[in-house]
Formats: C-alpha cells, sequence, structure tokens
C-alpha cells in the first residue's frame, strides 16, 4: 500500500475532501501531529475506527525508522497535520523521502493550503509567487527577503507575536510595498486588511490573535518598470507599422499613462 498524504483543513472542518476521508477512514493507522485534533475532525465526519500516532517534529525521526518497515510490509499508514499539507512546513518530509527511498509508492491527497487561500483572498498578482514558509526572525534578514523578491509576490507564514516587527522592518524599508494581513483563514473570524506597508505596521502595532498568512505584493516601482516597458514596445511596434512616433507616443500614452515625452525620447 502506498503512503498517503493527506491535506487537512486549515480552519473549517467541512473542508476537507472526500478522498481524504476515505482514505482517514480505511487506514490501519494515521500519523498526526496532535491525535486530539485529528481525533474531533473524524469524530465531526463520524469515522471511528482509525487508530491514531502521534508524529511530530520532536519523534519524526524515531518515527520513521519504525514506520518505513511496516510500509514496506504492506500496512495502510495517512499521514497528516494539524493543518494543511504534511511536508509543507510541518512534518511529513522526512518520512515521505524514506517511503520513496525504500520503494514504497507515496500519494498526496490535495486540500485545503493556507499558501493559496491567502493568495487568491489578496487579490494581488499571483501570476509568480514565493513562498517561503516561516518568516526569518532578524528584521534585516527581513527586509534582505523581501528586497531580493521585488519583483514576484511573496507569501510567509508568521507569529501573531512576531508580526508588528515583520512590518515595521518591511515598512522601514519600503513603506509604499502593498501587505495583506491574512488572519484565522476559514474560520469564524477570518480577516483580511490589505494596505501599504506603514498603514499595516500602524494597525498591527501590537500582536493580533490568531493564525497569520502574510503575503507581500510586488514592488510598485518594478510594477511601473514593467508596464513602463510595454509601453515602450507598444510605441515601438507602431511606429515599425509605419505611424509617425510622435503620434504614437501620443497613443499609448492615453492609454497607458506613461508620460508622452518618456514614451517619444525612450524608443528613439
Amino acid at each position: 500500500m502506498p503512503l498517503a498524504v493527506c491535506a487537512t483543513p486549515i480552519g473549517n472542518l467541512e473542508d476537507v475532501t472526500l478522498r481524504v476521508l476515505a482514505e482517514l477512514a480505511g487506514a490501519d493507522v494515521v500519523l498526526c501531529e496532535d491525535t486530539r485534533r485529528t481525533r474531533r475532525l473524524l469524530d465531526r465526519h463520524g469515522i471511528r475506527a482509525s487508530r491514531l500516532l502521534s508524529y511530530h517534529e520532536h519523534n519524526e525521526a524515531q518515527r520513521t525508522s519504525e514506520l518505513v518497515p511496516r510500509l514496506v510490509e504492506g500496512e495502510r499508514i495517512a499521514l497528516v497535520t494539524d493543518a494543511g499539507m504534511p511536508g509543507i512546513s510541518d512534518p511529513g518530509a522526512r518520512l515521505i523521502a524514506a517511503a520513496r527511498d525504500a520503494g514504497v509508492p507515496v500519494t498526496v491527497l490535495p486540500g485545503p493550503s493556507a499558501v493559496e487561500t491567502a493568495l487568491a483572498g489578496t487579490g494581488f498578482d499571483a501570476g509568480r509567487y514565493l513562498y517561503v514558509g516561516f518568516l526569518p526572525r532578524v528584521p534585516a534578514a527581513i527586509v534582505e527577503l523581501v528586497n531580493g523578491s521585488r519583483d514576484v509576490t511573496i507569501v510567509a507564514f508568521e507569529s501573531p507575536q512576531r508580526l508588528p516587527a515583520s512590518l515595521r522592518a518591511i515598512a522601514e524599508d519600503d513603506s509604499e510595498r502593498r501587505v495583506a494581513v491574512c488572519r484565522e483563514l476559514t474560520k469564524i473570524h477570518e480577516e483580511v486588511v490589505r494596505g501599504t506597508a506603514a498603514e499595516l505596521a500602524a494597525r498591527f502595532s501590537s500582536p493580533p490573535k490568531g493564525e497569520v498568512t502574510l503575503v507581500v505584493a510586488p514592488s510598485a516601482e518594478v510594477v511601473r518598470d514593467g508596464d513602463d516597458q510595454q509601453a515602450f514596445a507598444a510605441v515601438t511596434e507602431l511606429v515599425e507599422a509605419g505611424l509617425p512616433r510622435r503620434r504614437a507616443a501620443e497613443i499609448v500614452a492615453r492609454l497607458t499613462g506613461v508620460a508622452r515625452n518618456t514614451l517619444y525620447r525612450r524608443t528613439l
């Protein structure tokens, strides 16, 4: 039997998939970070038969050595975490790698993800994004990370206690960088707050309650540069098609908002 890697709800217990429920009901053993939290999920959906076994960061190495032989022998084992996908900022990667190394197939049952939920809910550019796990603890390292990823949207987890300092670090470096604080996703008190880094640093000057996913949009300077490049290319194409450069610059300026004189000079 393959090792079944099962995504579980990040908040609302109704967000589990039918496929995951069937796997949890049929498993010989369900590995979980906190057996009490997983038991609540199983009880909510009427699953009684599963045997729960703790698998967390403090016993991951020991459990992996115990479980791989059982997987090889054909035992049906499902792996979950408290919320989301095992192995993504949660225990699981060690067992998955060891199972594959031992020739045991691994199947992933997809489901809820705080990363995609937060990203979709902000309305920020999701064409290219960088997931960085938990933000660094040192403000200088946060600035280095954010500065080094100015052209993509960044998605990160952050503890409520460190959120004010992290927002201040981003704001001190680029006060206009757009940021969203996504709190308690899919839960009763879900909140998504968008604004500039300066605005959110002021709003979250003290730690909020609940779990936080932070989304940082691309730098406004990078976005403007990208828009300008597209405008320059449009002028060039119109000129190559036979339109006078000044006229082409006027048309593109009206459509894009880039200054006509800038378009004219930069495309000479």
